[in-house]
């Protein structure tokens, strides 16, 4: 018999120990001692169970931190702007990740370089809404097909582009999304009047050098790419030592529809046989009241690789005077069977060039990309704050938060850092000049404030953005060494390196393998 409960003082040891025995018995709960939570595992985001619309996005970009904009399995120094806004809808559940770009059917208008920028790029897709109705999968799985199917009959390049890889170190800003999380295991809640807001969804964890500025929604026939009217191009320059006369007297001998194969980069991976683009106005403007800085506008249909470059290129040997500005017209002049007339009255008739003279390109920094054209019923471009048709007046929802994210209050900013650095660098220039003399200014070639060039002068030719080539004696474009002709390069790649590709290709076909 054991001794009274209330007598503990007077228990044995081993009395002690059958009573805690007991206890544990009676009362299992008591005795566990707290712990942390049971750890349970994330079920996988369930996106047949939500609605789809597709969209189109508007947005900027820098692209001087950027290996271009298209995203390329191929690593290199620095992420693409497509791998940093695919990942950015990935994450925040826009997209599904497992899909790939074709499992949202992803589009994009203009391509641009490594170092080239955008103000109104413009992409493509399905994405989830909060909106509408569910789609069945097989739904999707039709629509991305025949998304895919259309664009596999529309395989020429007809914009610049330039590739770059991964996405590491662009989203220290990820865990500040601001929607809520999703329970995949629950079912939709009954259909919302307001849709997700993508704006402000993508910028908080977009890096700052990549803004979305609008979207819309659109047909489920749109293309980003082939529903393009125009590209409208800006390259910004410093118009100190050029005849901006004359860049514009050889700028409009572009307009029209043209053969550029001496005015891009060929590109024999691409077996491009066809260089005719439609250029609807080249323009040399003032990018702003100062006259510091003047900008070429230039609007076309469609643009092939580093075309823009390639002409900047050519309008700096015009504005320098060392070349005139007919030397456009001998470069478009490239088929013997049909010559192009001179431009004008007394000009002699252009010289035919069927290869492109060697020469280098403007530098990637002062050129972006300032306009995607459409229909003007195939968009309908819109904020978080303008609310959708039928939909209720979000103005009354914007937080706190979203005050403090003003997309316009963000840029603003950057806008103003940038004026302050050229303010320091401006006086830094003003430091040098106490001490230095600046260099003798022998363009354009005959101006009244020009210099003569004396011989064996190193001239700086301009290449944009401060670049120059430097060189002792300039050889007149029409003389120097050409490159092959576009079929014998193109058969080179074909017999070459093209023939290599498709054996690897066959091969790894053959044992069910990828490339």
């Amino acid at each position: 018999m054991s001794p009274s409960p209330l007598a503990y003082e007077s228990w044995s040891r081993q009395d002690l120990i059958d009573r805690l025995r007991q206890l544990d018995i009676d009362r299992p709960s008591r005795s566990k001692r707290p712990g942390p939570p049971p750890q349970h595992q994330q079920k996988a985001f369930n996106f047949s169970a939500h609605p789809r619309r597709k969209i189109a996005l508007k947005f900027s970009y820098n692209g001087s931190q950027y290996s271009g904009l298209e995203f390329q399995k191929a690593e290199t120094a620095l992420p693409t702007v497509e791998g940093v806004l695919y990942d950015a809808l990935a994450h925040t559940r826009l997209i599904d990740s497992a899909a790939g770009f074709e499992g949202c059917g992803w589009e994009k208008c203009g391509r641009t370089d490594r170092g080239v920028s955008a103000a109104g790029q413009v992409v493509s897709m399905w994405v989830r809404s909060a909106t509408g109705e569910v789609e069945t999968r097989a739904e999707q799985l039709q629509e991305t097909t025949s998304e895919t199917e259309a664009d596999n009959k529309n395989t020429e390049e007809l914009q610049d582009t330039d590739s770059g890889p991964g996405i590491e170190g662009d989203f220290g800003l990820m865990g500040d999304w601001d929607e809520p999380p999703t329970n995949a295991a629950l079912p939709p809640p009954s259909k919302p009047t307001t849709e997700i807001r993508y704006i402000s969804l993508l910028n908080n964890v977009l890096p700052p050098t990549i803004r979305i500025i609008a979207w819309s929604p659109v047909a489920s026939d749109f293309s980003a790419r082939f529903s393009c009217r125009y590209r409208h191009y800006k390259y910004f320059f410093n118009p100190v030592g050029l005849d901006l006369a004359a860049m514009q007297d050889a700028a409009s001998r572009l307009v029209g529809e043209n053969d550029f194969r001496n005015l891009c980069k060929l590109d024999p991976s691409k077996q491009l046989t066809i260089f005719t683009r439609r250029i609807l106005s080249a323009n040399i403007n003032p990018a702003g009241t100062d006259g510091n800085l003047y900008v070429f506008d230039l609007v076309g249909t469609a643009f092939l690789y580093n075309q823009v470059r390639h002409i900047m290129a050519i309008l700096f040997l015009v504005g320098t005077r060392l070349e005139p500005p007919s030397i456009v017209d001998a470069l478009l002049n490239v088929d013997p069977k049909h010559p192009r007339p001179p431009f004008k009255d007394g000009e002699p008739q252009p010289a035919i060039v069927q290869s492109k003279p060697e020469y280098q390109m403007a530098d990637p920094l002062p050129l972006m990309l300032w306009q995607c054209g459409y229909d003007a019923d195939a968009l309908a471009w819109r904020t978080d704050a303008a609310p959708e048709e039928g939909e209720e007046d979000a103005d009354a929802t914007i937080s706190h938060r979203d005050l403090s994210n003003n997309l316009y209050h963000h840029v603003q900013s950057l806008c103003e850092q940038s004026s302050i650095h050229t303010a320091l660098d401006v006086h830094f220039l003003r430091a040098v000049e106490k001490h230095h003399q600046p260099p003798p200014q022998y363009f354009p070639i005959g101006a009244p404030d020009a210099q003569p060039i004396p011989p064996r002068s190193v001239l700086s030719i301009p290449l944009g953005a401060g670049t120059y080539r430097r060189g002792a004696n300039y050889v007149s474009l029409l003389k120097r060494p050409r490159g092959s002709a576009v079929e014998l390069v193109n058969e080179r790649w074909r017999v070459g390196k093209g023939a290599r590709q498709m054996e690897r290709r066959a091969l790894a076909a053959r044992e069910g393998g990828d490339e």
